[in-house]
């Protein structure tokens, strides 16, 4: 027994900001409604008056991975609070409350992220609905239709790198199906990822193949417990340097020694809010 839909009540979630933020790529907005796939279950989610309103297609019964996932424990006040009080903060803040960073499958983060190597966001989610459509099992939708599961480890490891360019990876397939493998292989200590430190897990995931600081960065915070990270893309470089070192051009390495140090304990919060708000808002030189 169980429910085919509930309501959680939160304060200060900003849904449409959180899903469409580039933090996760299995979701599509539909007029008020986000659908989506999370491990196995499709899901439907809408901001509703005292929260937020989510339908899955299958009865369930313990709702608490869908809370995982939204991270609706999270105090965002807390959060907010330990931001640096500058204008750019403010203003990112001041543009997107209730944004929230989501705590993804290790896995189908880490994939993604290997995909959106010089790609949009439209584009990776693209690339990632035609690999889960070809390799990821069929499960119960609100539809006629199915929707599909992220493939496992084991089905990208079991494909050739033929069939994943059919999935229009590009030079990114072999890259997927040697994380894949190498994983399988047991080349890196996956399991203990989560246990990890910051400086541990993210040197564990770079002897990955296409895994450099940023992706390595953004599967810790997106996938892990590392809110300190704190990922650099050309968003953000550009967005940094636009809004606090407007006269100089600091390479990208003194960048990030600044991000690192002037963000605080949720420096990963203040970068999601940074990057969404200069590539949604602001029309970055």
């Amino acid at each position: 027994m169980g429910d085919l839909s509930k309501t959680f009540r939160v304060r200060d979630y900003d849904l449409d900001a959180t899903l469409a933020s580039g933090q996760a790529f299995r979701w599509q907005s539909l007029g008020q409604a986000w659908e989506g796939v999370i491990g196995g279950r499709w899901v439907r989610l809408c901001a509703a008056k005292d929260g937020i309103a989510a339908e899955v297609a299958k009865p369930v019964s313990d709702w608490s991975w869908l809370e995982e996932y939204l991270q609706l424990q999270v105090d965002l006040d807390q959060v907010l609070a330990t931001f640096p009080d500058d204008e750019p903060m403010r203003n990112a803040v001041a543009a997107l409350p209730g944004l929230r960073l989501l705590r993804q499958d290790y896995w189908e983060c880490l994939a993604s992220f290997i995909l959106s190597a010089t790609k949009q966001i439209v584009q990776i989610r693209q690339m990632v609905a035609l690999l889960s459509e070809r390799h990821g099992e069929p499960i119960a939708s609100g539809g006629d239709d199915p929707a599909f599961a992220f493939p496992t480890i084991e089905a990208v490891a079991s494909c050739s790198e033929k069939e994943l360019r059919e999935c229009k990876l590009g030079f990114r397939a072999p890259n997927l199906l040697a994380a894949a493998r190498d994983i399988l292989d047991k080349k890196i200590d996956w399991r203990q990822l989560p246990t990890m430190s910051t400086d541990e897990a993210r040197e564990e995931l770079m002897k990955l193949r296409g895994v450099g600081p940023k992706i390595a960065d953004c599967v810790l915070l997106f996938a892990g417990v590392h809110h300190e990270v704190f990922p650099v893309d050309v968003w953000i470089e550009r967005a940094l340097q636009q809004f606090y070192f407007p006269k100089r051009r600091p390479s990208a390495k003194r960048l990030r020694k600044f991000a690192d140090t002037h963000f605080g304990p949720y420096a990963g919060y203040a970068q999601q809010y940074l990057f969404h708000h200069a590539r949604v808002n602001l029309k970055l030189k």
